[in-house]
């Protein structure tokens, strides 16, 4: 934990220039577990200066040279996974065995996904037109990422831009130092140049900002709330930087009643309910075919009631607490709203489950009868919270699906392939997940709308950090 109140620069763990720090809370104790440097735009233009010098000769390397980086990477990565699960568990509240399975094995997961994909791409090809084409790394990438999926993004922005000979400066949420720090060790050990990774810890404000504004970096990737997408991105726009967003969602779930309903219904709600409802893209908003409302009305209050709110220290399949206060009075302010609006309160609702007074916990809550327009159905509120929202045809439902801010992600239930198929074609979404289809590593992400712009994930999150030269011979 030492490393906590230092920052990885050119190599080196380095006292900040800043002198600021920020108290690291467990979610599920509200004790504080450490103390995190806050850097400053001084920090900033440190990091940035050491991966500038580091891309003369980074960007210069072989595939096969980044290749075997990155394969030590991997071996290094696997050492310390439980040491990534077991700080992502202390700092933002995720249930040990989901943060072993999913979120540190992102980790991994994700690295094997680049790894295929660098070992495909053609850096040099020859055009029809006789032309050649050259794919080369963009420059100093500025790394932003949340504390919802710290891992997860992590490593979709900081492996594509290691794979592809980019450098980097990374700036994790606050709010989850730790399992950065941890990894910020891991790419040391892997045996990286010195100045190609560099980690400033801060917030967005002041490391955020000084890093989309700075005129040595190329390249900003951000995941985050809409609002602060749009504001890194006016802070690029001074100096024509690449800008790739992954921001919020409020993901439309069609359930048609040619569906397995008691099997889909069930999955849905533990999707919505998963990492405590801290996704982004969480089929937050439950369509049902009015000839099956009733009945997935009871299949969904049944699941909801079932599922347990625990410890994240103890292994099982139970949720655990939103990741801090802040959070918590949001989303209680949001269920508030919900019955202020005339929603009906299906199961859960406002204040803690029984028995957990201490730790920032929330009650499993499904809001049914409720109406597109409502707050609830517009707003995301990231946290264990449902809406359910009856429909008659699939083209009222499609309207309904798609009116939204937001286009991330979408879900869709059905037993018909050609209705799979009709319908997926015609949402705004990024991904449309059918009949529980999960996302697979290696595959893009990212959304349509205000849910961002650029796919993150295998060959397409690559080109994100690439730049295209053709050459044209006489």
């Amino acid at each position: 934990m030492e490393n906590l109140q230092k920052f990885y620069i050119n190599g080196a763990w380095v006292d900040p220039i800043s002198q600021d720090r920020m108290a690291v809370l467990n979610p599920a104790t509200e004790a504080q577990i450490g103390s995190v440097a806050m850097g400053n735009a001084d920090d900033v233009d440190r990091a940035v200066a050491a991966a500038r010098t580091a891309f003369e000769s980074f960007s210069k390397t072989s595939k096969a040279e980044r290749l075997a980086l990155l394969h030590r990477l991997m071996e290094v990565t696997k050492a310390r996974f439980e040491d990534l699960a077991q700080a992502i568990s202390q700092e933002m509240g995720a249930p040990i065995s989901m943060s072993r399975e999913a979120q540190a094995d992102a980790a991994v997961g994700h690295l094997q996904g680049f790894i295929d994909a660098l070992e495909e791409i053609k850096e040099r090809e020859t055009l029809a037109s006789g032309d050649v084409l050259l794919r080369e790394p963009i420059g100093v990438c500025g790394l932003i990422t949340p504390w919802n999926w710290p891992m997860n993004q992590i490593a979709l922005k900081v492996v594509p831009a290691l794979a592809t000979g980019c450098t980097c400066v990374l700036k994790p949420s606050e709010h989850t130092p730790i399992s950065a720090m941890i990894y910020a060790e891991i790419i040391h050990e892997a045996g990286y140049p010195a100045g190609v990774f560099n980690l400033v810890q801060g917030d967005g404000l002041s490391v955020g900002a000084a890093m989309s504004r700075h005129a040595d970096v190329q390249m900003m990737s951000f995941t985050g709330s809409t609002r602060a997408g749009s504001a890194i991105t006016k802070d690029a726009a001074d100096t024509v930087k690449r800008v790739t967003l992954e921001l919020g969602g409020k993901s439309p779930n069609l359930v048609f009643a040619d569906c397995d309903l008691a099997e889909r219904v069930a999955g849905s709600v533990y999707e919505v309910m998963y990492n405590t409802g801290q996704s982004c893209d969480a089929p937050t908003r439950l369509l049902v075919e009015r000839s099956v409302y009733d009945q997935a009305l009871e299949i969904a209050k049944a699941t909801a009631e079932s599922i347990q709110v625990g410890n994240p220290a103890e292994e099982g399949d139970h949720i655990g607490p939103l990741f801090d206060r802040i959070q918590y009075d949001r989303v209680q302010e949001k269920i508030q709203t919900g019955l202020d609006e005339g929603a009906r309160l299906l199961t859960g609702g406002l204040g803690k489950p029984q028995g957990f007074d201490t730790g920032w916990y929330c009650k499993p809550t499904i809001f049914a009868d409720v109406d597109n327009a409502m707050a609830i159905a517009q707003e995301e509120i990231f946290g264990p919270v449902l809406v359910v929202i009856p429909f008659d045809t699939e083209e009222e439902a499609i309207e309904i699906a798609n009116d939204t801010p937001y286009g991330l992600a979408a879900y869709l239930q059905t037993g018909n392939p050609e209705r799979a198929e009709r319908v997926a074609a015609r949402l705004r979404a990024g991904a449309v997940h059918i009949n529980g289809g999960g996302f697979n590593y290696g595959s893009p992400f990212g959304g349509y709308k205000q849910s961002g712009n650029g796919r993150e994930g295998g060959h397409m999150g690559l080109e994100d950090y690439l730049e295209v030269k053709t050459l044209h011979f006489g």
